[in-house]
């Protein structure tokens, strides 16, 4: 339980108003799950700085806000004029767009989604592919340990539904986009979203988190991937949101014999975020591939968690995470490999690197090895520095200035994390991003 200033306030008396709503509806059938998460919120509180896992990280801003639920926006359409997720969505491509958590279905397009596959609103599929839906939802995400995705699950709004039948690959990526929009008041939003890909189905996904305008709200989102078989997932996240906005994120993916998944974690915004991807490898032979990048400034902080449990034999997995801190930000990576007994021929990498633009600039990072097996290969490496003094004085001496030497460091730098998204026009979106966000910071300017 968390000190006074971080108990539960205001959110069991909004969830009993909430959960009136739904008795009426098809969506009834959730109640259960939502009581019990409700129940395990109330019991475990916000988490403090005094819980290991939050040690780096206060959510004490959070926990102050007297959030509930987003109002859903008048005709879907929430946010006016310029479409924010425009410069990273390609046009034509397969999309649902959430404003505020709901769905706004004249900002998304699902032609061209074979014939079999379903991808549509969550809320939809609980009211019409509840066969498809139930037997996953809230399986892999645990509610009873971790606050924010009890909070998440008793408050679940709405997200994304993706079901790819076994055997079928789906041509192109599929955006999620999220995007946070300004209203008459503080808003937050809890989405939820279930990815299932059948045994030996393929499927990229791109989810987008941005904001319109400096819009200060709290997103509280969690994601379940179930791979199947021999299947492949690949799942980029974008995080692009107001330096003045609160997002913490679970992303909890299981992998059966023999399958493949990617994770790419791009994190450029937020005032607070926290990020936790969390990877079993519950069949023989899956691999695993986390991959992050946070490029902060000002006070941002940004906390990224990460598990990658081996359960049974001959897995693989290879995760690489870079960080690039400038101004008064702080940068936390967690990164923990468990090994279980079972889990003999594990291959497992791991590797933490930090570039330090400033003085004030501060990062933790902690990778972690729990090894029970006996016949396993396991590394990981940390390191912390700043800009080779000895490269930039190259460069300066073939007459390039020191704003463009810092920006080409960077970008070298940052540039193998980029290299690994699989999709050319998501590398090409991601390359513009950080474009921009490094050039500031190439020209030494602190702020």
């Amino acid at each position: 339980m968390g000190s006074q200033v971080l108990e539960t306030g205001a959110y069991p008396a909004a969830f009993e108003a909430f959960e009136k709503a739904l008795f009426p509806s098809s969506l009834a059938w959730t109640a259960p799950l939502r009581r019990a998460s409700m129940d395990a919120f109330r019991a475990l509180g916000f988490p403090t700085t005094r819980d290991e896992e939050w040690r780096y990280t206060s959510v004490a801003p959070i926990a102050a806000l007297p959030y509930g639920v987003s109002p859903r926006p008048l005709n879907g359409a929430g946010a006016r004029g310029a479409d924010p997720a425009a410069p990273l969505v390609p046009d034509g491509a397969v999309r649902l767009v959430f404003v505020n958590g709901h769905f706004a279905a004249d900002r998304s397009h699902a032609v061209g989604v074979p014939a079999g596959a379903v991808v549509t609103s969550l809320a939809a599929a609980l009211e019409s592919h509840r066969p498809l839906v139930e037997p996953h939802l809230g399986r892999l995400a645990d509610s009873r340990h971790h606050a924010f995705t009890a909070l998440n699950t008793a408050f679940m709004t709405d997200g994304a539904f993706v079901h790819v039948p076994p055997g079928m690959a789906l041509p192109s990526p599929v955006y999620l986009v999220f995007i946070s929009s300004p209203g008459s008041g503080a808003n937050a939003s809890h989405t939820r979203n279930l990815i299932v890909a059948g045994d030996g189905a393929q499927v990229s996904l791109v989810e987008v988190h941005t904001g319109a305008g400096a819009a200060a709200g709290f997103t509280n989102a969690v994601t379940e991937i179930v791979v199947g078989g021999a299947a492949s997932v690949e799942h980029c996240r974008i995080g692009h949101e107001s330096e003045r906005s609160y997002h913490v994120s679970t992303l909890q993916a299981e992998l059966a014999r023999s399958a493949a998944f990617t994770s790419h974690s791009f994190a450029l915004g937020g005032a607070i975020v926290r990020h936790d991807v969390n990877a079993v490898l519950a069949g023989d032979g899956a691999d695993a591939t986390l991959n992050g990048l946070y490029v902060l400034g000002g006070a941002q902080h940004v906390d990224h968690h990460t598990t990658i449990d081996h359960a049974s034999p001959n897995g693989s997995s290879r995760e690489l995470y870079k960080g690039v801190l400038d101004g008064r930000s702080r940068g936390v990576f967690d990164g923990k490999i468990i090994v279980r007994p079972d889990a003999q021929k594990t291959d497992a990498r791991q590797v933490n690197r930090n570039l330090i633009l400033s003085e004030e600039a501060l990062v933790d990072s902690k990778p972690q090895l729990e090894i029970r097996a006996d016949d396993v290969r396991c590394t990981h490496a940390a390191t912390i520095g700043q800009l080779d003094p000895e490269m930039l004085f190259y460069l300066r001496s073939r007459a390039v200035d020191e704003a463009e030497a810092r920006g080409m460091l960077m970008h070298a730098f940052v540039s193998d994390v980029v290299s690994r998204v699989k999709h050319e026009s998501v590398r090409a979106s991601l390359e513009s991003l950080l474009a921009a966000k490094l050039g500031a910071r190439g020209g030494g300017r602190t702020a």
